[in-house]
């Protein structure tokens, strides 16, 4: 069998890659073990100078690396830039800190010496998504080999080249041989690779669907898990916020990665007093973003990544306004959409409770408008969901808003006046249908690590 890359503008394959035979897979989990049992005696310097050759690499490379993303799922050329530049951000953040992080801690007790070791556990799986599909792997590669680990890469079948590119950055760095292995593979496969016995762990950044069943499966086994799902990113706007650069932010926000983010902001929740002249701010700043071909440097919009998840966005919409929401802007399927992937910015207001758009995430460029009575009602509202990944709070009384942030809002990242990003330095990941553990910061490389006790009488 093999696995097509599909062009999302066009809708023209750009290449077709033969699947991984059983065996294959077998074998490259086997290479992979096989380099750890030498790689894990490596010191911490001696893994930082090829995560620093990566950055070498990253930067060389960010312009063609920029445009496999932009062909194979849709990304404008300056937002796969930015990625790129972003991965080599987490690679020489690990490379600095990662010994210090995984530093023996040492604990007083009866003992002579006592002491907390973290150990690398060996090979760790990772189910990787098409949305951000440099960022999301390097965010778990850097830790994970800074750690000791050694990683296989089950990505998205839609963008194996970018996939196969990372194998060749990590091969071009200089790492040991096969400390970073590509599986050729479609979903179909996942069971049995999360089966293998050399296989010690899984981290998945995907839908909520996708992370149930990961985690069914990596449970029965009591393999650990680290899962990065979906998100209903409710954005509350208070009485006071600027509402101008609030509105700009927001659009920014709902619309990066072409609407296509766990993180982006989808749920705007406005009080009522200044719902009317927010949405005139949010529709203006939503309406001015150009679409187009993601190849030209002045495209801001890009098209979905492939055109049946723009048709299911569609139904969603159409189905929201069918429950008694009113769409202020786009709504449709482009003139020039056709068999191709674009979907117009969206806005639907009146969306309340019981509505497709409140109650159920929306992946792609459509934003819903949800009226509150005051900040509490706010709060409530954006605390009504199931998941709980990111959220913001847009007002210019910082003491109010660090209190809402701190205790009231029920994620795992909560911004005041900006829109909901990771960083290498932060911990990222979520609570309830949104997952858990962490990426990134300390907690981030604690994740994949034997936290050992070691006691000496």
């Amino acid at each position: 069998m093999s696995i097509s890359s599909i062009n999302p503008v066009n809708g023209e394959i750009i290449k077709e890659y033969q699947e991984d035979h059983p065996e294959t897979v077998n074998q490259k989990i086997n290479q992979a073990h096989e380099a750890w049992q030498s790689y894990r005696e490596t010191d911490f310097g001696y893994r930082a100078q090829f995560l620093l050759k990566i950055v070498d690499l990253l930067n060389e490379r960010k312009n063609e690396l920029a445009k496999l993303m932009s062909l194979e799922m849709g990304k404008p050329l300056k937002a796969g830039v930015a990625e790129v530049v972003k991965c080599a951000s987490v690679c020489e953040y690990y490379a600095k800190n990662g010994a210090t992080f995984l530093a023996d801690q040492k604990v007083e007790t009866d003992a002579g010496k006592s002491f907390i070791s973290f150990q690398p556990i060996g090979v760790v799986l990772a189910i990787m998504p098409w949305n951000f599909p440099f960022w999301q792997v390097f965010r778990f590669l850097a830790p994970a080999i800074m750690a000791g680990n050694v990683g296989v890469l089950k990505h998205a079948s839609g963008v194996m080249g970018c996939a196969l590119a990372i194998e060749k950055i990590v091969e071009d760095a200089g790492f040991h041989s096969n400390v970073f292995k590509t599986l050729v593979s479609g979903s179909k496969a996942i069971a049995e690779v999360i089966a293998h016995p050399f296989v010690k762990a899984v981290t998945l950044t995907g839908s909520t669907e996708a992370g149930k069943k990961v985690a069914e499966q990596a449970g029965r086994l009591i393999k650990k898990t680290v899962l990065e799902l979906g998100g209903s990113g409710p954005y509350i706007i208070l009485a006071d916020a600027d509402l101008a650069a609030a509105a700009k932010t927001c659009a920014e926000a709902r619309l990066i990665n072409n609407g296509q983010s766990c993180i982006a902001a989808k749920r705007f929740i406005v009080v009522k007093e200044v719902e009317e002249e927010f949405t005139r701010y949010f529709k203006a700043a939503m309406a001015a973003k150009k679409t187009g071909n993601p190849l030209d440097n002045d495209t801001e919009l890009g098209p979905m990544a492939r055109v049946e998840l723009r048709d299911e966005l569609h139904e969603q919409v159409l189905k929201t306004i069918a429950q008694g929401a009113t769409c202020i802007l786009g709504g449709k399927i482009p003139a020039f959409g056709g068999h191709h992937a674009f979907y117009q910015p969206t806005i639907l207001t009146n969306v309340k409770k019981g509505m497709l758009a409140y109650d159920e995430e929306i992946f792609g460029p459509v934003a819903a408008v949800i009226s509150a009575k005051d900040a509490d009602d706010a709060i409530n509202i954006a605390n009504d969901t199931p998941f709980g990944l990111g959220a913001a709070v847009f007002t210019q009384d910082l003491i109010l808003a660090e209190d809402i942030a701190r205790n009231k809002l029920q994620a795992g990242s909560c911004f005041v006046n900006e829109g909901v990003k990771s960083d290498p330095a932060l911990p990222f990941g979520g609570i309830n249908q949104s997952g858990y553990g962490r990426e990134l910061g300390m907690f981030g490389i604690h994740e994949f690590v034997n936290i050992k006790t070691v006691y000496i009488k």
